[in-house]
This record gives C-alpha cells, sequence and structure tokens, in this order.
C-alpha cells in the first residue's frame, strides 16, 4: 500500500462526518466521499494538496450538490443546501465517533455492519470487501447499498452504543486474513483509530486483546497451513512488541476499575502470551479470570473454555465435570470433551470425539486438524 493510500483511509471517517453533520444524508455522503477519493488517487501523483483532508472536503461536496442537483426528488432539500459553505474545522473526535456508531446500527445485520464500517470507515472499496469475504462483487454492493439506506434516516447526532461497534469489530478481527485485505490488521487499525476519539476502557480492552492475539499469528500454522495448537506453538515467533503494547494497554485499563468483557478477554490472551512456555502458564488465574468474563457475558461459549482452563489447573476429571454441566451442542463441545479424555487417559473416548468434532468442524483447517488427533489416537489403541 502506497503512502497516498494509507493517507486516504485514515482520512476517509472524517472526511465522511464532516459531509454527514453538514446535512448530507449517509447513503449521498458516502457516494460522494468515494467519488472523491477516486479523483484523489487520479490528481494526487502529479499535484498533491497541501491540506490533504481538506481537498477531499471540498471535492466530495461539490460532488454532493451536483449530486443532489441532478436529482429531481431532492430539489425541495436543495433549496435548504448551501451552494458552497466554507471548508471550517476538520471534523473532531465526536463525529468521527458518531460515525462508527451510525455504521454499527443496531437495525443492520451483524454482517451490514462489518460491510459498511469497512467501507465508511475503513475506506476499503467494495471489491476488496468482497473479496475479503468470498462473495461476488455485485453481492457486496447490495448488502452495502442496503445498509447505507437502512442508516441514511439516523439522526447523526444520536448517542450510539460503544458495545455494538467494538463487537462489529471484533466480528472483522476474527475474519483473518483472506484476498489482498488483512482483516486482523484492518481492525486492530480501526481500533486503535477508535481509541484515540474515545476514551474508554473496553475500547483498550478490545484493542489489548486484538494486539495480544495478532502477536501469535505467525506460530499458528504450520508450513503446510496445519493448525498448530497453542500448546505447540513455537514461542519464539511470537511478537514480543506487539505483547509488550498489548501488556500495557491492558494494565492501564484495568487499572481504572470500570471492568468488562474485552478487558477480561485480553487478560486471559496475556496470561497465556506471558507465560515462557505452555507448561508455565497460570491456569489458575486463568480460571479465574473466566470466572469474571462469566459473570459479564452469558456467552456459554465462555463456559466451555472454562472448562479447559479447570482441567488444566485442577486436573482433567475437574474438567469434564465442569463440561458436563453444559450443552453437548455447543461449538466445540466434541473437540474439549475429546482433549479432557485424552489428558485422562481414556483414549478410544477421545478418538471417537475428535472424529465427532472433526465432523462438525465449522473450516477445513480445523476438521484436519481433528482428524489428524483422531487417527493419532487410534494408531496408539
Amino acid at each position: 500500500m502506497t503512502l497516498d493510500e494509507v493517507l486516504l483511509r485514515d482520512l476517509t471517517p472524517g472526511v465522511l462526518a464532516i459531509l454527514c453533520r453538514r446535512g448530507a444524508d449517509f447513503a449521498a455522503a458516502e457516494d460522494a466521499v468515494q467519488d472523491a477519493l477516486l479523483d484523489a488517487v487520479r490528481l494526487w501523483p502529479d499535484d498533491p494538496p497541501r491540506d490533504p483532508k481538506g481537498w477531499l472536503v471540498t471535492v466530495a461536496w461539490r460532488r454532493f450538490i451536483d449530486a443532489t442537483r441532478a436529482d429531481a426528488s431532492r430539489r425541495r432539500r436543495e433549496e435548504r443546501i448551501e451552494e458552497e459553505p466554507a471548508p471550517g474545522p476538520a471534523a473532531g473526535a465526536d463525529d468521527t465517533l458518531q460515525l462508527y456508531f451510525l455504521c454499527a446500527h443496531p437495525s443492520l445485520t451483524p454482517s451490514s455492519a462489518v460491510a459498511l464500517t469497512l467501507r465508511a470507515v475503513g475506506g476499503l472499496t467494495t471489491r476488496q470487501i468482497a473479496q475479503a469475504y468470498l462473495v461476488p462483487e455485485a453481492t457486496m454492493a447490495q448488502r452495502i447499498s442496503r445498509a447505507k439506506r437502512t442508516v441514511s434516516g439516523v439522526r447523526f447526532g444520536q448517542p450510539g452504543d460503544v458495545a455494538t461497534v467494538l463487537r462489529v469489530l471484533y466480528l472483522i478481527f476474527n475474519e483473518g486474513y483472506s484476498g489482498d485485505v488483512d482483516l486482523a490488521g484492518e481492525a486492530i487499525r480501526l481500533a486503535r483509530q477508535l481509541a484515540a476519539s474515545f476514551d474508554h476502557p473496553e475500547v483498550a480492552g478490545l484493542l489489548a486483546l486484538m494486539l495480544l492475539h495478532h502477536a501469535r499469528r505467525d506460530a499458528r500454522t504450520a508450513d503446510d497451513g496445519a493448525l498448530v495448537p497453542l500448546a505447540d506453538q513455537e514461542r519464539s515467533r511470537w511478537d514480543t512488541q506487539l505483547i509488550a503494547e498489548g501488556d500495557g494497554i491492558l494494565q492501564a485499563a484495568l487499572a481504572r476499575d470500570r471492568l468488562g468483557e474485552f478487558q477480561a478477554q485480553a487478560a486471559i490472551a496475556a496470561l497465556h502470551a506471558d507465560a515462557p512456555t505452555a507448561g508455565e502458564t497460570d491456569w489458575v488465574q486463568i480460571v479465574e479470570w473466566y470466572d469474571e468474563l462469566a459473570r459479564l457475558t452469558d456467552n456459554p461459549v465462555v463456559l466451555l473454555n472454562r472448562a479447559v482452563a479447570v482441567g488444566e489447573a485442577d486436573g482433567p476429571r475437574a474438567g469434564l465435570a465442569a463440561l458436563a454441566a453444559l450443552d453437548e451442542s455447543l461449538p466445540r463441545y466434541a473437540a474439549v470433551a475429546a482433549y479432557l479424555h485424552e489428558r485422562d487417559g481414556d483414549l478410544p473416548t477421545s478418538a471417537r470425539l475428535y472424529a465427532d468434532a472433526a465432523h462438525k468442524a465449522a473450516n477445513l483447517a480445523e476438521r484436519d486438524h481433528l482428524t489428524r488427533q483422531a487417527a493419532r489416537l487410534n494408531n496408539l489403541i
């Protein structure tokens, strides 16, 4: 990515926020900003502006005015729009924050909120988003168009829900990497931007969680693409700078004594990241943090992961007892049961459960890993 492309993507949300603040509806403003970005890509290499953001605001506003004039159905609103307002001050943190809230509006489905956030706040093209989510460009264009229509009637200044924004960013992060867009990296970039605009411990908690998970990225897969479990990862491949940054951000957030679920998740990730070896992991503290997390959220997957931690801290029998209280239809239940039964020495049951888990796996890499685990145990029986 060139410097100008990075700059354009960083400026996009602020420019869009200014147009919305001036009275443009979201859909029309976003279209105008995209047109201005295309003009910038074409013109800036030969004639870079002294004030890139001001240039984009001016061009985007003119595009909006032109589009408004050309649309007969908008003539009444055109009469209320100033012909050419002065550029004025750039959008502040509050405007950019409202844009995050708007793109994660509760009236949108999670997939639509993700797509709109990547387009309007992240500055990605429709084609890039479609490639990242492995859907046709036309399908993604329709999804984004519907999302823009949905939020166009929403008043720009109304309060938003930061928890919804954080969930959308975490959805983006968990998509990882696909096509030419690193969605995990993009989610971190957006989380950094949000943290700079909004002083909230859960925003910091999410950013810390992303950094701590991302630090282990290179060690998660073998050269042949096979998944490498956390305990087997080569820890020298972990990014110690990201771990240190994540730890620092997390400690500052926890010191504010306003614990939330992302801070609790980040604390668990930090305990894994800070252990020199898998055998030195502080599982007792991890169980305590899962207890905190269970009090903060009703997500049953938290209890599933807690069962694994209990099995490590207090032995596999204790882990199986914790697991027995949960619904067997939970995703990864069979895989957790297989792991705990293997730890307990029941290899036939573990092999059967690994095979069952492989059949239910959500993706090919996970299925292959679980199939290999079942085969390994069957060779030992």
